[in-house]
């Protein structure tokens, strides 16, 4: 192994709220001394967790193995308040003070399971005619996308209005913003995503995952291979 590609490896980071998944690459590229860096899987910034960064050509060409991988989430959904984007960092659209009972939410969360089509955002990085859907969104643009067939797995943790709590494990594609959309839809109440983490993402968990501040010390400790 030569110097070079001991630089290389997997990084596993619980990546902190209000940044974003690309903005911490930069500082990886200097930490490493690494150009060739990325990684699998974007969360939004208001979102926490897991992510996978891939230091090296050798590691960024297995990028499709955690993209494609299955993905749990904690979720945490605000009903009463709609937003443009589907989450806290949106603009609010609507307001309802209707209370939906706990049989109510257990019945439009089991609509959230196994397979289904959902259709993206448009506020998403999902390309249409080469653009991503966010910048036709931010000019207030809206066009019909294709719905993707996602796997879903919803799990009811806790109900304490405004608060549903739900642990989600699904399949590539899926856009734990829209089940919360969905479920307030379905509500008849509105709804978005309050809270987000991701707790695993293919073989990694939240557990195997380092701070990004722990990792800046010493970025080639927590160097997997």
């Amino acid at each position: 192994m030569t110097t070079e590609t001991k630089k290389h490896g997997i990084l596993l980071i619980n990546k902190p709220k209000s940044v974003t998944s690309f903005s911490l690459i930069p500082i990886l590229r200097k930490l490493t001394n690494v150009q060739t860096i990325g990684h699998a899987g974007t969360l939004d910034p208001f979102a926490t967790g897991v992510m996978v960064y891939l230091v090296g050509k050798e590691y960024t060409k297995t990028s499709n193995i955690y993209l494609n991988a299955e993905k749990h989430y904690m979720a945490v959904i605000y009903l009463g308040i709609q937003t443009d984007t589907f989450d806290i960092d949106g603009q609010v659209i609507s307001e309802n003070a209707m209370q939906p009972t706990y049989d109510d939410v257990l019945k439009m969360i089991a609509k959230q399971q196994g397979i289904k089509e959902q259709i993206p955002p448009m506020f998403s990085a999902k390309k249409y005619q080469g653009r991503p859907l966010y910048h036709l969104a931010r000019k207030g643009i809206t066009v019909e996308r294709k719905p993707q067939i996602v796997k879903l797995k919803t799990t009811l943790i806790s109900y304490n209005y405004p608060y549903i709590k739900l642990y989600i494990e699904c399949s590539k594609g899926t856009y734990v913003r829209t089940i919360a959309d969905e479920i307030g839809q379905d509500l008849t109440c509105g709804a978005h995503l309050f809270e987000l983490t991701r707790t695993q993402c293919g073989p990694f968990t939240l557990k195997d995952c380092d701070s990004f501040e722990d990792i800046k010390q010493n970025v080639f400790q927590y160097m997997r291979k």
